[in-house]
This record gives C-alpha cells, structure tokens and sequence, in this order.
C-alpha cells in the first residue's frame, strides 16, 4: 500500500484546489475499511470516470489504426518502393535476429558513376529515367574510366565549339597551315550508312579520341540531333554548321587529297620527315585498302598524333583492332578490365533516346511488355532478294526458339491445356522490315495452345518495308526498335546485323545469333550462342605492322577473336 500511495502522490496536482469530496480518500488512503477506489470515484465523480473510459477507447482506436497503416501501406508508399530495389540484408553483428531484412535502396540512375551527375533532368527524360526499365548493370565500370571519363568532359568543356580554344585551332585550318602543337586536338565524325553503323562508328571514334587526348566533334548530318540527347554537359558534341570543311565531306574518298591513304601512297618520306599537314582524312569504310588500313600500326599513329584535325569516315565498329595497337594496350586495359563491356559502357554513356523516341520506347514497353514474366527480343534481317516472308527464315527462328527452350511448343491436339498452377506469361518482341514473319508467330500462338500453358504475346512495333537510312521517321521507329530489344530478358538476333549489335550491347545480352542462311535453306544448328555481348569489326586489317607480313589478327591475342557470324571479323571476348 505505500506504492500505491507514492503514486497517488505523484500524481496530485498541487496547483489544483483540493476537491472537497475526494479529500479524506487523497489524506487517508491506508484506512483499513472496505475501500475501493474505483468505486468511490465512479459514486463521488462519474463524469472523470467516462472521460477516462473514452481517452482509452481512442488510444486503442489509434494503435489499431497505425497497426493497419504500416501493415498495408497506401498506394503511394508501394508506389514509390516500387522505385527502389530490395536488397537481402543479413542480420547486424551482435543482433539475436537471425531473419534477414529487406534493405530499401534507391535505384542508381548514374550507372555507378558513368554518367555525369551534372546534367538537366528535365533536358533528357530517358537518360535518368532508363534505369526504371532496365535491370541493373552485371559488371561495375572501372574506377579508371570513371575518371577518364570526367576528365574527358573537362576537355570537351575546355575545347568545344565555339570556345576561345575551339576558335584559335579553326584558324589555324582557315590558313591551311601547321604552326605547331594545338592546345585542343580533335576527331570529327562524319554522319554515314545506316543507323546501327553509325551508333558503332560514333562509339568506336570517342573511344578513339579518349585514347588519343583528342575532342569528338559529331557531323549531324541529317537526324543525328532528333535521335540522341547531347551526352556531354555544358558544351555540345556537334560540329558547328560553318565548320571550314564540312562541305567537303561528302566528296572525302580514298583518291581525296587529304586522305591519309592516298598521302601514304605518294610519298616515301620516312615518317619522321613528312610534313605535318592541319587537317587529315582517315577512310575507313569496308572498301579500304592496305593503305588506309596502316591507321592501326603504331608507327602511324605517332605521326597521326601531331595533327590537330582529323576528319573520320567508317562504317565499321573498329574497336576490337585498337586493342592491338600496343601503345593502346595499357590504356584499354585500364578502362576496360573486362573486354566484353566496351560498347556496353560507351553506349550507355553516349546514347540516350531523345524525348520524341524515348515516347515511342516507353508507350510500347508500358503497352505490351510490361506486365509479363519474360520478355525475348527476336529481331530479323534478311539478306536475300525477292518478296518474303521466306519459309526457311520462319522454319529456322521455330527451330532456335524452341531448341534452346526460348518459347514454348504448340499443341496441336487439343483446343484448351490448363496445367496446374499459374500460368507463366511471355511478351515476344519482333522487329522486321517485314510483317509477314510476326503475323505467322502471332497466328500460330493465337489457334493453338502452349504445351506447357504459357501464354505466349508476340507484337511487332513496325514493318517499314525496306531500309530508309535517310528518312528521319524511319530512324525514329529503327532506333526505337533497337533500344526496344535491349529492355529484353533474352535475345535472337540475326548474322552480319548491327542493328542487333547495338541492341546486345546496349542491354548487356548475349544473343542466340541465327546463322545466315545458304541455298534458301535453314541452317542446322539453327542459332548459337554469342561468346561475348560485344559487335563484330567486319572489315578488319589483316596485318602485322613490325615484321610487315599478312597476319591472323584473330589469333594475336586471347581478348581478340574471329566472330561467331562473320569467320574473318574480329571481336572482343573475355
């Protein structure tokens, strides 16, 4: 009883008259008589009574209610943890729980550092925002190329055009004459060929100019800036229209005079005695000779190096032949500890859909892909002449599809197959200049059940009839479909395609590649697995530059090898 009287003192408010009624209970409460406080309270004050009853009726209501909330959280929490991903957490050194704890983290929308924080938002909706519909990234890059990376940015900031740098280096062109090392070098980048070359062009000449100090200066040829946000902050990447030459661009071939090829052919100066000219034409195209392709022997590029313009023209992915350049192997080695991840990293650095495309992107995905379980990218390309759809191409993607156990086979026994369980849903994605291979897929999946009894979706975006390389709707919807394919879980793509190409990179898949077909007859096997998600260099020198003699460059190094759909291309692999 003396605890009970410590707590009735303790809770008196002295500042408060004393209530007569209640007094001699407060004075006395250890008398010895049939005393019950609850009683008394309820037969001398029955309105505090209820006023306690009903403060602990609300204070239940409220626990309820919190209890309710944090155990079904409104819409707008899930929405917005929708927008993190879940990471398993162990239980913290010295904790009793052993139960592993979700960890809630926001999703890396700068690729580990990639790209630059210093960019608007609001500029360039789908360089942020990719993150949302894409998985995370399987390799990390390196420190080094983070580093480089910014520091190539600063460089581009420093020399870009129009800036005093840029202006001074433009002069010295005007003259037409060399007056000595330039504080800013540059590689410009002609617009040419098709779309998918000239993604791979435009990586492979800024890693190019990353490798050699130099600044990318990007011809826009006639959609380049409808297609691609400004991957560089504050200072822009296209050549500025009064550039002195950019006129002449169309007419650069092997037989210019400023091609680097023909110089070569003309002179028989040793390299330390030739005249150092403002400006150099580099060709590269597929149809380049033993000339031009000494561009890849070290010797070269020493001299190379000493001339502040370089206007380039290619149509090839010519990457995997810099990292048989020696004076580059450190450097590459550097960036790129995996060799697999090259274009994977520069194309997610470079390329971001510009808000036009990235609404086509983005309404489709939300429209047909979204919900499934699995999305397979499957994207065609035909080589032979005549009207398809072709039966053997048909025959041939059913046969990859299903061998590799992609898509699942059709019953055509029975009308209705209902296995036990949930049925397990697959979004096909097709892309072809042709309907009439989606429509056959479509149809066949519509008239006969799955055998496993998934439901199977297969849509096509568009069908464009033939390639229109200069049309700008054209290449809308082509870089659309490419990027499209990257957002897959599994990849079919189709031989000597770049169009496939940039979607494996760009998504860091490894595609099932269709084997080209021969005689108008499917090829069995039917696909193989890609060794790397890396493009094929098509056209690649054959060359040793020291002992001078024809090589198999393909058999030089481990990183370098032949390609799975062209025997003489050359690509990275790990």
């Amino acid at each position: 009883m003396k605890r009970l009287k410590k707590n009735t003192a303790d809770d008196y408010d002295s500042s408060r008259p004393p209530d007569p009624n209640s007094q001699s209970v407060l004075m006395d409460p250890d008398k010895k008589s049939s005393y019950n406080p609850i009683r008394l309270m309820a037969t001398s004050n029955p309105t505090r009574l209820m006023g306690i009853i009903v403060v602990c009726l609300i204070f239940i209501s409220v626990l309820f209610s919190v209890s309710v909330v944090f155990k079904d959280p409104p819409s707008d929490i899930i929405r917005e943890a929708s927008e993190t991903r879940v990471l398993e957490g162990g239980p913290r050194q010295g904790s009793e729980d052993k139960t592993a704890l979700p960890i809630l983290v926001p999703k890396d929308k700068l690729l580990g550092g990639l790209l630059s924080a210093g960019l608007d938002e609001g500029s360039c909706l789908s360089r942020y925002q990719s993150t949302n519909y894409r998985k995370e990234l399987l390799y990390k890059p390196s420190f080094y190329l983070i580093s480089r990376l910014r520091r190539y940015e600063a460089l581009h900031k420093q020399c870009g055009p129009y800036t005093e740098s840029y202006n001074k280096t433009v002069e010295q062109l005007r003259s037409g004459h060399y007056t000595g090392p330039s504080e800013c070098n540059y590689v410009v980048w002609i617009s040419f060929s098709g779309l998918g070359n000239r993604i791979l062009t435009l990586a492979s000449s800024f890693l190019y100019a990353l490798l050699t100090n130099r600044v990318l200066l990007v011809d826009p040829g006639v959609d380049v800036a409808d297609l691609f946000c400004e991957p560089f902050p504050e200072v822009s990447w296209f050549l500025p229209q009064d550039f002195p030459l950019k006129n002449q661009f169309n007419n650069f071939s092997q037989e210019s005079p400023q091609c680097y090829g023909k110089m070569l052919k003309n002179t028989t100066m040793a390299n330390s005695n030739r005249l150092t000219p403002s400006s150099l034409y580099v060709h590269l195209v597929h149809n380049y000779d033993y000339h031009d392709k000494l561009f890849f022997c070290d010797e070269d590029q020493t001299f190379l190096q000493k001339v502040p313009w370089l206007i380039v023209k290619t149509d090839n992915y010519f990457i995997p032949s810099l990292f048989l350049i020696p004076s580059f192997e450190q450097e590459l080695s550097n960036l790129f500890p995996k060799k697999e991840t090259v274009f994977h990293f520069l194309g997610r650095y470079l390329f971001h859909p510009t808000d036009q495309v990235w609404g086509l992107i983005t309404r489709f995905y939300e429209a047909y892909l979204a919900k499934s379980d699995e999305r397979i990218g499957i994207q065609i390309r035909i080589f032979d002449t005549g009207t398809g759809p072709f039966q053997h191409v048909l025959d041939q993607i059913l046969s990859c599809t299903m061998k590799e156990n992609l898509l699942p086979e059709i019953n055509r026994e029975q009308h209705i197959i209902s296995p036990s369980g949930t049925h397990k849903s697959k979004a096909v994605l097709m892309t072809s200049l042709s309907a009439g291979y989606f429509e056959k897929i479509r149809d066949m999946y519509w008239e006969h059940p799955t055998v496993t009894g998934e439901v199977v979706g297969i849509y096509q975006p568009s069908h464009e009839g033939y390639q229109q390389t200069e049309k700008l709707t054209h290449n809308r919807k082509a870089w659309a479909e490419m990027y499209l394919l990257s957002l897959t879980d599994v990849l079919v793509t189709s031989s000597w395609s770049t169009f496939g190409y940039v979607a494996q990179g760009l998504g860091g898949l490894r595609p099932w590649i269709l084997y080209k077909p021969e005689n108008r007859t499917a090829p069995d096997p039917p696909c193989q697995r890609a060794m790397s998600m890396e493009p094929c260099f098509h056209a690649p020198p054959f060359y040793d530059c020291k002992a001078k003699i024809g090589i198999d460059t393909g058999a030089l190094v481990p990183h370098v090898r032949h390609c799975e759909d062209m025997s003489w291309g050359l690509k990275l692999v790990d």
